[in-house]
């Protein structure tokens, strides 16, 4: 009769330990390669004659008749809940050169991604995100626009120069922050030689999923929705960004800031515009227990 080796066997038990304990730590999501799931799905098989003259063998343990794990085309996910609290100890942040590599391949999966064959058809690049692996602060917005499919990189426009502007002055740069959109290739704009289109919830619900693995990486304290469109991808709400800004709402356990998008403040540049915006960030500013000086909470009252 054949069965598992005994190593094997011992690495699968290891496997199981760690995918439960990461999943008490408020894991959902976990890259992994498919040469990986190739060697999962393939253990060695032997003859157990060694074992057999072993004294006092241990009992040999069935493989769990229900996965731990689903896989899915970018990452594995773990069932379960989600753990609320995000800054407990339980959920500190992978060592960075482990994320770093989790999100290299996460990307690469996303480079050639073809679940939404007219987006993959029309755009120059997958504008997959940009930034710090470990920042407390996540900004996400709703797709890329022509520049950002142009150059791969979300937010390089003029919105893109006046969002590195407010980070900037909340006291990061833009490398000391994670910037990335609910889709990751331009909306297509059949007939149209310029401008932009709103995602469709179709699209967006089909994206979603690099998303939340680059959240579950990362592990912000904080997430920034920028514009409305981003908001109803992230939290499925459609009551428009005027009522929902500045009120704390929440995605998959981390705290997210509803403001308006930067490109809504270069259409309008009034001040009292502005000082909702930088309202909204001093609450974030605050949630991240980072000081704030008395000018930068002066902000735009005297203008």
């Amino acid at each position: 009769m054949l069965v598992m080796s005994e190593s094997y066997q011992q690495l699968l038990e290891a496997i199981v330990r760690h995918l439960e304990d990461r999943k008490s730590q408020g894991v959902k999501f976990i890259p992994v390669s498919q040469e990986t799931l190739a060697a999962l799905a393939s253990p060695g098989l032997r003859e157990p004659k060694a074992a057999a003259l072993a004294p006092n063998p241990s009992p040999a343990r069935s493989v769990p008749a229900q996965p731990l794990v689903e896989s899915t085309d970018t990452v594995l996910q773990l069932s379960g809940s989600v753990s609320s609290d995000p800054t407990s100890p339980a959920a500190a942040p992978r060592e960075r050169q482990t994320k770093e590599a989790a999100m290299t391949e996460l990307q690469a999966r996303a480079m050639v991604c073809q679940k939404c064959p007219h987006l993959a058809a029309s755009r120059k690049n997958v504008v997959f995100g940009v930034g710090d692996v470990d920042s407390p602060l996540m900004f996400v917005g709703e797709a890329p626009g022509a520049d950002e499919d142009e150059q791969g990189e979300p937010f390089v426009g003029k919105a893109g120069q006046l969002l590195t502007k407010i980070s900037h002055t909340m006291g990061f740069t833009r490398d000391t922050v994670y910037i990335a959109n609910i889709l990751k290739c331009r909306p297509d704009t059949p007939g149209l030689s310029a401008g932009n289109r709103k995602p469709t919830a179709e699209e967006m619900n089909t994206c979603l999923p690099y998303l939340l693995a680059q959240v579950d990486l990362i592990q912000p304290k904080v997430i920034v929705a920028l514009g409305a469109t981003a908001v109803e991808g992230l939290l499925g709400k459609t009551a428009g960004i005027t009522r929902l800004r500045g009120q704390w709402q929440e995605f998959h356990a981390v705290p997210v800031m509803p403001t308006y998008h930067p490109a809504y403040l270069l259409r309008n540049q009034a001040p009292g515009e502005k000082r909702k915006v930088w309202e909204d960030m001093l609450q974030v500013l605050e949630r991240l227990g980072r000081p704030v000086s008395e000018k930068q909470r002066t902000y735009f009252l005297n203008a």
